[in-house]
């Protein structure tokens, strides 16, 4: 009779994922002996063998990749009946595992979490900051439970809920003369030495899009994975970027940079809130939804009060002297 539990599969997913007994024992809060001994028991009870040992680590057996996906499925099923059965609780208390991309966690979690706090004293909070790709996987895999990023995601078992759209602005060194009533056109950043964030950061494949640039000889990421890195190279003249509207307030505290709107249409991302389709906590999202709305708003008030609409559509004359 085959008899596997739910630990030899938390074991086994692990390892399926890291590929590394050492890695997997440590995602799991266990020992390396204690989950290479379940993972025996495993491959004994399914009479399969599902890994080889490697000088680097292991690999799955072709029949280790179908039971790794499988066993990801039941996993996460398992996770939403046990949320199934806290449903009757009170909106937005017990355990959230909630996933931000780094391009909003510095802006919307400052408001945000006092927020959750004194609305929702009982809700367990635990905060995932990763690259969008990262977060989506661990959606997927149950590993969280809702994700606060940059519309639109490809997944077809994620159910989205829109919540705002996150205009972007050009910042420039300081020392640059600015005319109030002139915009940034993509001709415009051609021209420029544009910085962006290191690959990964769908904020750097955005500005890409807008300013409809193949060549990569005028980019410049620096290694860069924070918005603050780029703005403090932009303050010391070293090129210019885009900036999102919620993050003015704080990248463009106390640096030498000017903003300019860009013409219509003017560039922006969608955010929004992610969760699998199967999750029983539509409740809970909704109400988190309702958060993050009341959170940005102020934020992108100020943005567009201090870096206001201009008359007139080129930025032409305002190239480097």
């Amino acid at each position: 009779m085959i008899n596997i539990t739910l630990k030899q599969l938390r074991y086994f997913d692990a390892l399926a994922r890291e590929l590394h007994f050492g890695r997997a024992a440590e995602a799991c809060s266990v020992t390396q002996p204690a989950l290479s001994m379940q993972i025996q028991e495993f491959e004994q009870n399914l009479q399969m063998n599902l890994i080889e040992r490697t000088r680097s680590g292991v690999q799955l057996t072709q029949q280790g990749d179908e039971v790794a996906a499988r066993a990801a499925k039941i996993l996460s099923e398992t996770r939403d009946l046990i949320d199934l059965a806290r449903a009757g609780e009170s909106v937005l208390s017990g355990a959230l595992r909630f996933g931000v991309i780094p391009s909003i966690a510095p802006y919307i979690l400052p408001p945000l979490l006092p927020l959750l706090r004194r609305e929702h004293p009982d809700l367990e909070l635990s905060l995932r900051e990763t690259l969008t790709h990262g977060l989506v996987q661990e959606l997927a895999d149950g590993k969280l439970d809702v994700l606060l990023l940059a519309l639109p995601i490809k997944h077809s078992d994620v159910e989205i809920e829109p919540l705002f759209e996150d205009r972007f602005v050009l910042a420039l060194p300081g020392d640059r003369e600015l005319t109030d009533d002139v915009r940034a056109t993509p001709e415009f950043v051609e021209h420029e030495r544009l910085l962006l964030l290191e690959e990964g950061h769908c904020l750097r494949d955005q500005a890409l899009s807008y300013c409809e640039l193949q060549q990569v000889e005028k980019l410049n990421t620096f290694g860069a994975s924070s918005l603050s890195t780029i703005v403090e190279l932009v303050a010391a003249g070293h090129g210019i970027t885009l900036l999102p509207e919620i993050s003015l307030a704080v990248e463009g505290r106390g640096r030498r940079i000017n903003m300019m709107r860009f013409a219509e249409p003017e560039p922006k991302r969608s955010i929004g809130l992610a969760w699998r389709a199967t999750s029983p906590r539509k409740s809970d999202f909704l109400e988190l939804a309702r958060l993050v709305r009341e959170a940005a708003e102020p934020l992108v008030a100020a943005a567009r009060k201090d870096v206001p609409a201009a008359k007139f559509s080129t930025a032409k004359s305002q190239k480097r002297k």
